[in-house]
């Protein structure tokens, strides 16, 4: 068993996990995806609603869209839908103030995202003029989540997979780019967009074995209160993976991928000056 024990320990350190632990610990990884659950609830989800409930090809408003994500049918996505208000009564209360002032939370939701992806990169915080990459990456997300929803009624099975797995590996990987600024290149991104979309189909799995149960029997036992903590907890799954993915990809470049630990970065437009990273120094593309 001594001897098993060393040989883990020694693969352990050889494959470099006790450098991603590590890191994840310095970025406070779960921190991160407990305050991406609670911005996504408190700003983004209302905007999405609103959203939702203007699209003149869908009748089910912003609970199909939920549903859809977590991988809920039957009951336990009727009782979701039970608690979201109809779209015509969203659209019918909501005023053009209301809508700009949703645009304006969803838009610092986006701001955290990046502030996420810039720890996670070691990059300096982006000056307050580039919140305008926060509205269009904003944007780009919600016509995301929108094409998911419709492709669900044009395609099924394994097409649908395919498709949704491209352009989730697109989105997040055009994402990370744009909202860094540019500062790294899209082979590095590349393994951080590609794992956090294989991150987010397993979590659609769990949720389709574990949180369809769980929401029928939360309701049941607290009411809509415990449908809201159900679809809390898949939120924090979502960020600890989108936040994670990105994580994991940094980890596997440097450790795993070609140059073993050499990153490299552009010039930031903005100040001038290089932000090269981790072992390698950074170079200009």
């Amino acid at each position: 068993m001594r001897r098993w024990g060393r040989s883990v320990h020694g693969g352990w350190k050889r494959i470099g996990a006790h450098t991603l632990v590590r890191q994840g610990r310095d970025v406070e990884l779960l921190h991160r995806a407990t305050g991406f659950a609670t911005l996504a609830l408190v700003t983004l989800a209302p905007l999405l609603i609103v959203v939702a409930a203007a699209d003149p090809l869908a009748r089910g408003g912003f609970a199909s869209w939920l549903a859809d994500g977590m991988g809920l049918s039957g009951r336990s996505a009727r009782l979701l839908t039970d608690i979201i208000s109809p779209p015509r009564k969203v659209i019918g209360t909501t005023s053009v103030l209301g809508g700009v002032a949703l645009a304006v939370f969803g838009v610092a939701f986006g701001g955290s995202v990046q502030n996420g992806y810039e720890r996670i990169w070691g990059l300096p915080s982006g000056p307050w003029h580039r919140v305008w990459r926060q509205a269009v990456w904003m944007i780009a997300m919600t016509a995301y989540l929108y094409q998911e929803v419709q492709t669900r009624s044009l395609v099924s099975g394994p097409e649908r997979i395919a498709l949704s797995s491209a352009s989730g590996v697109l989105f997040f990987w055009w994402g990370q780019r744009f909202l860094l600024g540019g500062q790294v290149r899209w082979s590095d991104l590349l393994p951080g967009a590609v794992a956090t979309m294989a991150g987010l189909v397993g979590l659609r799995m769990f949720s389709y074995f574990v949180f369809t149960p769980l929401i029928v029997t939360n309701a049941i036992s607290y009411g809509a209160v415990g449908v809201v903590l159900v679809v809390e907890s898949w939120l924090i799954g979502v960020g600890y993976v989108v936040y994670g993915g990105a994580l994991l990809g940094r980890w596997a470049l440097e450790h795993h991928g070609h140059g073993h630990g050499h990153l490299h970065r552009h010039r930031d437009p903005g100040t001038g000056t290089g932000t090269g990273t981790g072992t390698g120094t950074g170079t200009e593309e």
